[in-house]
């Protein structure tokens, strides 16, 4: 039996609302940004990828970068900024990031204005202030919060975190907030998502564990390592093997490099799947001296917004490519947002092409 594949056009812009993060993750593209608690005093070309504060931002020093990231604030701006987005893109589904969002002093007001706008509003967590912050989220319209787990132990996460702040004890606390998080959202009526990445075989038993102590509640999702290439896709095949999963469809977000493949757990509980498609824009990324299976990471995941340190509102198109931001009026009325609508529109009916009337979602 052919397994079902379900098309949906890509309508998400992921917003970076603030640069703050409490962890020092070793992996972390911090939205192509460079931290900016380390580069306050740096001038263009002298942006650097790490400083004394241990956070990292692994593309800042090759990605063209030309700004350092500042805090949004709730107001009139930050409205017509994601509502111009809106109208030139057709979007309507709004991803909060960071830095880590939760830290944000005006959170609550940042969702209700982006609800107002039209948007369905999500968060990407790693839940360190989440017990404090989402109630009042949620109540101002957060529908979901993908949390990233970077450990189920304090070991685990130690070990992925700057040298200088792998200490068992701050890990441990680590992961006592993001517990905390997670039941936050299930007494506020917030979706919660994990996802974690399996580098090799070696993670495995992290994945056993975060499926054996969350609740079903908790959907879960597996993501390969981009730089482990067969490695991580053959642990994560090894995980779906011993849990006894079975395929049940495809997912996948036309316009943008998203792809997701569900399975059913013998117990009934959904496991996903995500993995990353060689996606294109069709002019923007042509020339692009990233354009190989090696070196583009992300293919076009999507729009980004920004705000810089000069008051400038920016949208991106590509962590590794920031050199091509624009300010949103400029980026409004330039051929690249139209490019993104047609390549969506085009693969839409493409993609749809291929699977029958039955399958598409």
């Amino acid at each position: 039996m052919s397994i079902p594949t379900y098309i949906r056009p890509d309508r998400t812009l992921r917003v970076k609302i603030l640069d703050a993060c409490g962890m020092t993750c070793t992996f972390c593209h911090n939205e192509g940004t460079p931290v900016a608690a380390d580069n306050s005093r740096r001038t263009l070309p002298l942006f650097t990828s790490s400083g004394a504060s241990g956070r990292v931002s692994i593309y800042a020093e090759q990605n063209g970068a030309s700004f350092i990231p500042a805090t949004m604030m709730p107001g009139p701006e930050y409205a017509e900024a994601i509502g111009t987005l809106r109208d030139t893109l057709d979007v309507s589904e709004l991803h909060l990031t960071g830095g880590e969002p939760t830290l944000h002093p005006r959170l609550a007001e940042l969702v209700r204005i982006s609800v107002d706008q039209g948007y369905s509003v999500r968060m990407t967590s790693n839940g360190e202030n989440g017990a404090r912050a989402i109630p009042a989220a949620a109540e101002a319209g957060l529908e979901k919060v993908n949390f990233s787990v970077f450990g189920t132990t304090p070991g685990e996460l130690a070990q992925v975190q700057h040298q200088r702040f792998a200490d068992l004890d701050r890990a441990t606390r680590k992961i006592d907030t993001l517990r905390a998080s997670i039941q936050a959202c299930s007494d506020h009526g917030v979706r919660a998502d994990a996802n974690i990445v399996v580098v090799n075989r070696d993670h495995i038993e992290r994945v056993h564990r975060l499926l054996d102590e969350y609740s079903p509640e908790l959907s879960v999702r597996l993501l390969n390592s981009l730089d482990d290439g067969r490695d991580s896709l053959d642990a994560i095949a090894a995980v779906l093997a011993q849990r006894g999963a079975t395929v049940e469809a495809h997912h996948i977000t036309a316009g943008a490099s998203g792809f997701r493949t569900s399975y059913l757990l013998p117990e009934g509980r959904r496991i996903y799947v995500k993995r990353i498609r060689p996606t294109r824009l069709p002019v923007t990324c042509q020339d692009c001296r990233f354009n190989n299976d090696r070196d583009c990471q992300e293919g076009f995941y999507g729009t980004r917004l920004y705000r810089s340190r000069d008051k400038r509102w920016l949208a991106g198109v590509c962590i590794q490519r920031m050199d091509l931001c624009q300010e949103v009026g400029d980026f409004a009325a330039s051929p690249v947002s139209r490019e993104i609508v047609n390549f969506r529109d085009e693969e839409q009916t493409a993609l749809s092409a291929d699977v029958t009337p039955r399958e598409k979602g």
